[in-house]
């Protein structure tokens, strides 16, 4: 290929963790997607995408696992790709053997790898299958939590501005009570901050509201962990960069996610932002939960 190589998006993930919603959010934005593509011929179509200029040099595949020898094949197409100059992305969507129960069951339909065992039996083999490309993925997102305007607006914020400098970066507030996120790549504990949840005046309101972030900043050590991991974050995020790592998420997480990690997530936010070099989103996955 010859001139600007497209941007390749590779699509894949859990069977039921929203692929196809993915791949619509890609499509509005003006990729050109293949939907089902094997891996043996990812390269065939991204060599193609660049002869034509497809879709002002952004493509994207969904790959999925029903592929005979779906591992070996894919990790093998990426390093052909990358071996021949293509930069690659991969997106893993994954999402809670529950969660993925319950919309197999909302739709009535078997899982793939199911065969004549039960619904929980296709979903242990499909990860055993996929636990190597998760962990190679650049960008894993968990839709447990996430309706499908949510998702596509994760999708639209990590691609709608290919043009955007430097890491992009998810702030997450989350509460430790309903699990950690699995697609964390660092995690800050502020548990250790007293409990506005306790103090009945701020018990109805969120870390949003000024007087629950006036208390939570107030408290000894809030500061100095704001300090603390804005150095850190920025250590990390220039090792990314240099790695070629385009996306982070950072949850921020106490007992409930409602007070001290949406104040904290917040301030974390502003300060990466004003570090400037760097793409910022934040969000609160457990405010009004509940």
């Amino acid at each position: 290929m010859s001139g600007r190589e497209p941007a390749f998006v590779i699509v894949t993930g859990m069977s039921g963790a929203g692929r196809s919603t993915a791949a619509k959010a890609l499509e509005d934005l003006g990729w050109f997607v293949i939907d089902n593509l094997p891996p043996g011929l990812l390269f065939a179509m991204a060599e193609e995408a660049g002869r034509v200029k497809l879709a002002a040099d952004k493509v994207a595949a969904v790959v999925d696992v029903r592929s005979l020898a779906f591992t070996t094949d894919l990790n093998a197409a990426i390093e052909e790709l990358d071996g021949r100059g293509v930069a690659v992305r991969v997106v893993f969507l994954e999402a809670s053997d529950e969660e993925l129960v319950r919309r197999f069951e909302n739709v009535r339909r078997p899982h793939p790898l199911q065969g004549d065992g039960r619904l929980v039996d296709g979903i242990a083999r499909e990860r055993g299958i996929l636990r190597d490309v998760r962990a190679n993925a650049d960008l894993v997102i968990d839709t447990s939590n996430l309706n499908v305007h949510e998702l596509r607006g994760k999708i639209v914020a990590f691609f709608g501005g290919e043009d955007r400098p430097g890491l992009r970066v998810n702030v997450l507030s989350f509460g430790f009570k309903y699990g950690l996120p699995v697609d964390a790549d660092l995690v800050v504990d502020c548990r250790f901050l007293p409990n506005p949840h306790w103090v009945p005046e701020l018990r109805p309101m969120n870390g949003l509201d000024t007087p629950v972030r006036e208390y939570v900043l107030s408290q000894p050590g809030a500061k100095e962990l704001l300090d603390a991991y804005e150095e850190v974050i920025g250590i990390i995020s220039a090792g990314y960069v240099r790695e070629g790592k385009s996306y982070a998420t950072i949850a921020v997480g106490c007992t409930g996610g409602k007070h001290r990690s949406v104040a904290m997530a917040e301030q974390i936010a502003g300060r990466l932002r004003d570090r400037g070099g760097m793409d910022v989103q934040v969000s609160h996955r457990d405010v009004g939960r509940e």
